[in-house]
């Protein structure tokens, strides 16, 4: 944005470039609000350059184009990037890719669609370079909008935010190829930005993302080597897919993403179910086909339309700092590389890092052949016998004992501070006009420039002439022409001759006459370094000698082989409170992973692009504090790098997990590694894989992970040109190696894979021999994992919750919710369970921290969704209202039935009110449910009959008719039959249940036959039978050993009678 602030100090008036710069309208296009008053107002033009204390070089432009773009500028053209698309076969169908439609100031900008899915990617650089570094200034932003899909967010804020974590991982898969393809020596800040404009549900955009980036990039001016694709492959019905759809993804038993060059592979990573590397290397051939076919169609693009790459900027540390480096720590290097402790051996690198940076950096290196010439060739030609040897530097003339510094006869140069300079020149070139210095430099030329119209090229161009006045004022030095003339009239001629001319005396040269004598220093000249060229020297002659060790002696620095595996040491239980803890330790790397089991409530809730809330009920959180590795840093939200090793680790752990109907918990894994040396995110695996067993969930198999590292070029250090795999790596093996793959399964699969190559990429027998190595590697850790001691124990923690799963009909479920879930918080309040969770195919589950609340509130439950039969004893029930023609009774919490004022006695009553009040409480019997569910009750039903031996007939019909009973059926589909005016049932069991608690109503179900009246107290001498009724009928007083029968489901810890541990109603296993 162009701002327009008040003048602080006014130009002065005698500025020829003000004069300029008034009698021209160009600025009035360039920024609309600039309009004349009295005093000047001048438009402050922001040239986006960031303000630095060192001199950095820019990108500029070559003369040619330079020209080009400022003519095409003056003559009021601009460059506009002419559109273009074309489409690229992938697997049974075609991407489309175009470019020049949207984005053309960025470097590279293309739009990538597949079917109805598009995503649009731009690369964009810094103008001016970063410091130096071992790592390329890249990033990646990736964001899913949900306005893609025609959605908005679910949350608060309706704009997107923060990456989510899936957005996340996808930058991860979008960086990781791109990285290695990146030029040494390039350190322009690149940036990747990739947006999901829509989004159709069938075609994912991840894959595309990665081959739109690949894309954008080879278009643009950064050098990469080769263009980069990325495809994912699937397998359906032992079938590869290419790009798979959605729906095709739900069948497959592989998901892996690939992405490469058309010559070698860069980054695999991928999840399946116990898949055998067979089968992997097969899709990974797939896969490297399809990006193959994608890479050739790109390139041929690239040759058409892309822009020339910036290879002049490519700035790489001088040749001889390498052999210095050596020269001075190599013997040293050696022996420090071969201490085991990583703690040890990093302050021991630091340290000498220090001494080779205080030589090559302040005192200076002199290399020591030169040395020894110099002593020999060069004289002292100012020796005296009488005198000490005195050198004679900076011009200084020895005449005896007087010495004698030779001035200049031109005027010393004047230097200014970069930022100084900076500043000045932006306010110049915003018509500010108060330094002089900078006007007389830069005057004429920006009047130029600033008639650019194209905002990019005329970027470009003042950035060019900025970089030349900085060079001039802060290094070169400016000397005003007024001094220099004024110079060359007043500094005297030391050595003046009328006979010859004038002889300006520099560098230290001595005029005697017609001799001219130059000095010349007893030793040689010091060599100085940058400190940024030194520390990238350093590292790399670091990993030199670290693989060249590896590969003369086949000893790694702690003493391995290169297959051999660190010690492991590992044990559960370790915190009493958790529900499931392990500690694993391999090597100096160790891993300390807790679960937490919980209802649903406690799953991850996943807000995306598919108008559905995804819940994932098992989630692995990583964690990497710089405790780990013995250093400082921040402590803040996870990063990218946690975030991918945590779900590196939770999809290899998933395929062993137990299905939701066996093992209905969400389940949390958190993994923190508390010491760190390579492989902490397979260390993560080992842990998270022994906490599980250890905190009683029934996984399905152990599972172990383990990284392999490789040495790809053996003959640079005599070695016979075959690549060098290594086992369970290190982290310096990992930095100085060239790839970095993880592998994670069991003797006989695999279930997550991760590989990333340093280099410029891998063939498929080279990655066949890692993937058998690495399936050694992992027999070895699981057969340790088996040592665990103290071992896990395999049965839920008694801190752990319970949770207890109800089957109830689909309508009955609002019955259980209430009005705006008032019946269901109440029942939470009343029996003290954690949550009630319902679903709408009728599961109930209930989640508890003891047993004693789970089954009131299921007896509560169980009433209130009860399915009534006729026939069936209500005892001790509570009248809740009366009305002129019975009463209404409440048969179970929520249900209530009428008992018509004929049904309450066999005397003849006037008003229900003469013989019962509201809350008293009677025992009535079910005899009749009508088309709307209402129940019909009888008291007199279960009064001794005061004249058996004549029957009245209102006795005979108060009874359920005959059409009413055989239209009754029950869950179980046991019909019922009349029997003396009983329902008789086809299951009979004895006995009379009491009920549980005090003035709760008693429902009686299967009296004996053997029960009398006198037993059953007022229970007719009628023999009462009654079938079974399912556990959604059961009545809070049903006892212990009818509750064993029911469809209900228990998942707890609690010991049955028998002493055994019940999940689900079976033993525990352990």
């Amino acid at each position: 944005m162009i701002a327009i602030p008040s003048v602080y100090g006014r130009p002065s008036s005698q500025s020829p470039f003000l004069y300029s710069l008034r009698g021209r309208t160009v600025l009035s296009s360039f920024c609309p609000a600039f309009r004349w008053s009295g005093q000047p107002q001048l438009c402050n033009v922001n040239l986006l350059l960031p303000r630095r204390t060192r001199r950095l070089r820019v990108r500029a432009l070559t003369e040619s184009k330079e020209a080009e773009v400022t003519a095409n500028g003056v003559d009021g053209t601009q460059y506009i990037p002419q559109p273009f698309s074309v489409n690229i076969p992938v697997g049974d169908r075609h991407i489309l890719v175009e470019t020049g439609h949207i984005g053309r100031q960025a470097s590279g900008s293309v739009t990538v669609t597949d079917g109805e899915t598009i995503v649009y990617t731009s690369v964009c650089l810094a103008d001016i370079p970063s410091d130096p570094s071992d790592f390329f200034p890249l990033s990646v932003n990736y964001q899913e909008r949900f306005s893609a899909a025609g959605r908005t967010s679910g949350g608060f804020f309706k704009r997107e935010g923060r990456a989510k974590d899936h957005e996340v991982l996808i930058c991860r898969l979008i960086d990781r190829p791109l990285r290695p393809t990146m030029p040494k020596g390039f350190y322009h800040e690149t940036q990747i930005l990739s947006w999901v404009l829509s989004y159709d549900g069938l075609h994912p955009p991840d894959c595309l993302a990665v081959t739109a980036a690949g894309i954008a990039v080879a278009l643009s001016e950064v050098p990469n080597s080769k263009a980069i694709a990325g495809v994912r492959v699937g397998l359906v019905d032992n079938k590869f897919i290419v790009n798979p759809t959605t729906k095709e993804m739900e069948k497959s038993e592989l998901d892996l993403v690939l992405a490469g060059t058309d010559s070698a592979i860069l980054m695999i990573e991928g999840y399946c179910d116990f898949l055998p590397e067979e089968k992997l290397l097969q899709a990974v051939e797939v896969g490297q086909d399809a990006v193959r076919a994608i890479c050739h169609e790109v390139e041929a693009l690239v040759k058409k339309y892309g822009k020339p790459k910036m290879l002049e900027a490519i700035k790489l540390p001088p040749p001889e700092l390498y052999r210095h480096v050596e020269e001075i720590a190599g013997d040293e290097l050696g022996k420090l590389l071969q201490i085991r402790s990583k703690i040890a051996r990093r302050k021991a690198l630091s340290t000498l890092e220090e001494k080779v940076l205080a030589i090559l950096t302040e005192e200076g290196y002199v290399n020591k052949d030169e040395l020894s010439v110099a002593a020999e060739t060069i004289p002292d030609l100012y020796e005296d016998d009488e005198e000490d040897d005195v050198v004679v530097v900076d011009g200084e003339v020895d005449e005896g004992d007087v010495h004698i510094t030779p001035v200049s006869r031109k005027p010393l140069p004047l230097l200014f501070s970069e930022v100084d300079v900076k500043l000045v020149f932006k306010e110049v070139t915003s018509k500010f006009l108060r330094r002089r210095l900078v006007e007389e430099i830069a005057g004429d030329e920006l009047g130029k420039l600033l008639q650019i119209r194209s905002k990019i090229a005329r970027r470009k161009a003042l950035s060019t002439l900025e970089e030349k006045v900085l060079a001039i004022l802060t290094e070169e030095g400016y000397v005003n022409k007024d001094e220099l003339s004024v110079a060359a009239e007043t500094i005297p001629d030391l050595y003046e001759d009328d006979e010859e001319d004038d002889v300006v005396v520099v560098d230290g040269e001595v005029d005697e006459g017609d001799v001219h004598i130059t000095p010349v220093s007893r030793k040689p000249l010091p060599l100085l370094f940058s400190e940024v060229d030194v520390k990238l020297v350093f590292k790399e002659v670091t990993s030199k000698f670290l693989r060249r060790r590896l590969v003369e002696r086949g000893k790694r620095s702690d003493g391995r082989t290169p297959s051999e595996i660190r010690p492991i040491n590992s044990r559960c239980g370790l915190l009493p409170r958790a529900h499931g803890s392990a500690l694993f330790t391999r090597g100096e790397t160790q891993s300390l992973a807790v679960v937490t089991l919980g209802d649903r409530q406690m799953a991850q809730r996943i807000d995306n692009l598919v108008d559905v809330d995804e819940l994932k009920r098992f989630y692995l959180q990583y964690s990497f504090p710089p405790s780990c590795v013995g250093e400082v840093g921040r402590m803040g939200a996870p990063s990218r790098r946690e975030i991918g090793h945590g779900m590196l680790a939770e999809r290899a752990l998933e395929p062993i997990l137990p299905s939701e109907e066996d093992f209905p918990y969400t389940v949390r894994v958190e993994s923190t590694i508390t010491e760190s040396n390579g492989s902490s995110s397979m260390a993560s695996v080992c842990g998270g894989c022994l906490a599980l067993q250890d905190a009683g969930v029934p996984v399905k198999c152990s599972v172990a992970g383990i990284a392999m590292g490789m040495v790809l070029d053996t003959k640079e250090f005599g070695g016979d040109g075959s690549p060098l795999i290594l086992s369970d790596i290190t982290g310096s093996e990992d930095a100085s190696g060239d790839m970095d793959f993880k592998v994670a399964g069991n003797g006989n699969g695999i279930t997550a894979f991760q590989m990333d190559i340093k280099v410029g990429g891998i063939t498929l027998p080279i990655m066949k021999e890692a993937l058998l190595q690495a399936k050694d590697g992992r027999k070895h850790v699981l057969d340790e994992m088996l040592k665990c001691s103290p071992p896990p124990s395999m049965k839920l923690s008694k801190y752990a919750p319970l949770i207890h799963i109800m089957k109830v009909k689909p309508e009955k479920v609002n019955i259980i919710i209430g009005s705006g879930g008032k019946k269901v918080k109440s029942i939470i309040e009343e029996t003290g369970v954690e949550a009630i969770d319902t679903q709408d195919d009728g599961i109930v589950k209930i989640t508890a921290k003891d047993l004693s609340s789970l089954e009131k509130s299921k007896a509560i439950i169980a009433n209130l969704t009860m399915v009534p039969t006729i026939g069936d004893i209500y005892r001790n029930c509570e009248i809740k209202s009366i009305a002129p023609y019975g009463v209404f009774v409440e048969i179970a919490p929520g249900r209530e039935g009428l008992c018509h004022i004929s049904e309450l006695s066999y005397d003849w009553l006037a008003k229900a009110e003469d013989a019962f009040k509201v809350g008293d409480r009677m025992d009535v019997k079910l005899i009749e449910i009508n088309e709307k569910g209402q129940l019909r009750l009888s008291r007199r039903a279960l009064l001794p009959d005061p004249n058996p031996e004549k029957p009245s007939g209102k006795q005979r019909t108060s009874g359920p008719t005959k059409e009413n009973v055989s239209s009754q059926t029950s869950p179980d589909k046991a019909t019922t039959k009349k029997i003396g005016g009983t329902a008789k049932s086809t299951l009979i069991e004895d006995g009379i249940q009491q009920p549980q608690e005090k003035g709760a109503p008693l429902k009686v179900t299967n009296p004996s036959k053997r029960n009398t009246s006198a037993q059953v107290g007022l229970v007719p001498e009628e023999k009462v039978l009654k079938r079974l009724v399912s556990s959604a009928t059961d009545s809070p007083s049903l006892n212990k050993d009818k509750q064993k029968k029911s469809n209900s489901k228990a998942v707890s810890s609690v010991a049955g009678k028998d002493g055994t541990d019940l999940v689900k109603g079976e033993a525990n296993i352990g």
